[in-house]
Parts: C-alpha cells; structure tokens; sequence
C-alpha cells in the first residue's frame, strides 16, 4: 500500500503552515522593532483604544461569518493556527520573564529588538492581533446560528477574548503612581517609580496621621572589627522580652527587665514613657569568663543615641523589631466635594471613585517616628472588563463539569 505525503500548502492547511505563519508573525514583529529602532507600540487611551478594539471585533466577527467556508478563513479560524499563536505568545511571555523588563542602551540588542519591554513590542502586539482574529472567527461560528448547546464554548472563548484583549489594549490607561505626603498636610500630586516628573491627581489626600506597630526588638552581638553580626548558639532571632536568655561563645546574657517605651531618667536609669516618645529599654545580666555585671542597652531613636553594653571587643546590642502593621489615617476629596475618611493599611486598599489607594511605605530611616508616608494610588478603568472576561470563563468550566456530570448520570 503506498503512502501518499502530504505536500505543503496542500489544502486544508494544517499545523506546519500554522507554526510556519506564527513563526513568520513573530520575526516580522521583530524586524519591524529594529526598523522603528526599538521603539514599541504607543497604547493609545480611552477613547480611542476602545474605538480601535471595537473596529477589531467588527471586523473579525463579519470576516468569520460572511467568509466562512473560504479556505483560508477556515484554517485562519481553526484549532492548529490558535495553538501555534498561543505557544508564540507564551514564548514572548517567557521572554519577558527571563529578560529584566527596564531601560537598555539605545544601541543594545535587547533595547533594538524590544527584549526589555516585550509586552509593548510589535512581536508581542502582531501575535496577540493575530490571536485574537483567531479566536474571533472561531466564535464567530458558533455565534451564528445560535444553538444552546455551544453555550460553554462561547462563555470561554468569548471571556478569553474579552479579557486578553481588554487587559493589553487597556495597559496605556493604567495609572500606578506614588504619592508622598507628610503629616498634617495634603498633596495631589503623584510619581511613576520611572520619572520624577509629578502628575495631577483628580484628588487630594490629607494626612493626619502615621503609625507603625513593631514586633519586639532583637538581640544580638556586633563584632566591630570584622564588621559583622554573631549568631547565639540556637542560631535562631531573639526577640527581647523579660526572662530571655542568649548565649555565645563564652557569653551568657539573661534580660531582667524589659521596657517598650522608656526614656533616660536623671540618675540614667530609664522610665516608662508615653508611647509617642519612649523607646525600648532592657536590663541584661552579662555573664562571662571573667566577670558577671548589670547594663542597660536600648535601640535608640532619631533623638536618643542607642546605649549598647561592651564585652571585650564586642557590643551586646537592641536593634528595633520589624514592622509588624502601619496605617496611615487620611482624607480623601475631590474637586466635586465627594470626600471619605478612611485608614490605609497594607493589604486594605480603599475605592474612591475609580481609584484605588494603598498603604506602600514610610520613612523607613525614622521608624515609627516617621512623618512621611507613602500611598500607592491606582486607576484601572479596564480591570471590570478583563474581571468579566475571567468570570465568563469560569462559567464555561463549570459549564463543561456539570455537562460532564449529567453525561456520566445518563450512562449510568
């Protein structure tokens, strides 16, 4: 029996035309970037992007239906091509991922051919239209005429487009920016982390207040030749607490007595204080080969030197714990009079009108005694899209497993 091979280009095409294209796609892509000498594609804003992305699903959705059993439409639409752009997209996606998407050297290899800011190349932006032209002309099919059985493919690929499309067209009118401000007082500017350059805000934030919780403050043992921090025994962090005990080489260090916020009294012993202004003091029993004494050893703060105890070349040390939550209370107002009070804490953003506002930072230099904070804003008008392109999918799963459930019954 003889064995007739499939010539290429032989209708209908399959997937060696298809990974032949999306190869061809790509390489276009990045000559086109090296001919624009690196630069990307600009995102247009809102409207124009949505004007263009509308244009986009017009045409795809006419050209599927009314072009439908034309041959090349037919493999343009089909499984083999979709297959082939999707690995092409998740080989840039890596790219991106093992490249450091930042500034380049004009005149660098990554920087010609859009290595460091694949996602806003002309490769990525090729294969992702293609894509989506794609997935279109797909649904497109099962769109017309409609039968309630293709419910589920036209969920997920219907949410797929949705939200791949809305989530890259939409990137140029995402807005993350870093706003500083000092307590007592309001500001409606913010940063990019690339420009210092400010940008207005359609709103104002006013800062009454800062605080930060630490956890409690360390032990440890310095050794000032070498320049570095000794271990204790148990290798393990010491948080300073009444009755903690440490132990180095010879060393022994049992604390009697702890205070979270003290300040030196006339006779140099500490007293408690008011939060606002103590700091953290600890009566430590030194226990050594040639001696066993009494000191006081604290942190510190911006205004107070930190006492440490000497032990022979060494410093028995209090270094402040890590933070363990800071919050930020503010008020919010717009030039409209809408205004809310809220407080910022990392994790717990707060919605004001489209935006979204973050607790991000502080003076990390002055501790808890800091001034400044710092409060991420965001503002993503695309994001309920891109949500309801992922909800449609998650429809279409559930979808497939009860439809699998109910088939499994009915053999049953």
């Amino acid at each position: 029996m003889m064995v007739v091979r499939r010539q290429w280009f032989q209708t209908p095409w399959e997937f060696r035309e298809s990974a032949l294209f999306s190869a061809l796609a790509v390489t276009a892509g990045f000559a086109i970037q090296f001919a624009a000498s690196g630069n990307g594609i600009a995102m247009p804003h809102l409207p124009f992007n949505a004007i263009a992305l509308s244009l986009l699903a017009a045409i795809v959705l006419i050209t599927g239906l009314v072009f439908r059993n034309t041959p090349v439409v037919k493999w343009f639409g089909g499984i083999p091509l979709g297959l082939c752009l999707i690995l092409a997209i998740a080989l840039l996606s890596l790219i991106g991922g093992v490249v450091p998407q930042q500034t380049a050297a004009k005149s660098s290899l990554p920087a010609l051919f859009g290595l460091n800011q694949i996602f806003s190349s002309w490769p990525f932006a090729v294969t992702v239209v293609l894509f989506l032209a794609n997935l279109g002309i797909s649904l497109s099919w099962k769109l017309v005429p409609f039968k309630p059985q293709n419910i589920q493919f036209i969920l997920f690929h219907a949410g797929f487009w949705i939200a791949l499309s809305c989530a890259v067209v939409g990137s140029g009118d995402l807005q993350r920016l870093v706003v500083p401000i000092n307590v007592g007082k309001a500001n409606n500017l913010g940063y990019t982390m690339e420009s210092d350059t400010p940008q207005q805000l359609p709103f104002s934030i006013f800062l009454h207040d800062f605080s930060l919780e630490e956890y409690p403050p360390q032990l440890l043992l310095y050794d000032p030749h070498n320049d570095k921090l000794l271990m204790n025994k148990s290798q393990a962090i010491l948080e300073v607490r009444k009755g903690t005990t440490a132990t180095w080489q010879g060393i022994e260090v049992l604390v009697l007595d702890y205070l979270p916020y003290a300040l030196p009294g006339k006779d140099g012993i500490p007293q408690p204080a008011a939060r606002a202004a103590g700091i953290p003091f600890a009566k430590v029993r030194i226990n050594t080969a040639s001696s066993l004494r009494e000191a006081w050893i604290s942190t510190g703060s911006p205004l107070l030197k930190p006492d440490a105890a000497q032990l022979d070349g060494l410093y028995l040390i209090m270094v402040p714990g890590t933070p363990k939550a800071f919050r930020s209370a503010v008020t919010v107002q717009d030039t409209k009079g809408h205004e809310i009070m809220a407080n910022l804490e990392v994790n717990h953003p707060v919605n004001f009108f489209g935006w979204k506002l973050y607790q991000m930072g502080y003076d990390e230099k002055a501790g808890r005694w800091s001034k400044l904070s710092l409060i991420e804003v965001i503002h993503d008008p695309w994001l309920p899209a891109v949500y309801l392109g992922f909800f449609m999918i998650m429809a279409a799963n559930i979808l497939f497993f009860w439809s699998g459930i109910k088939r499994t019954e009915a053999k049953k």
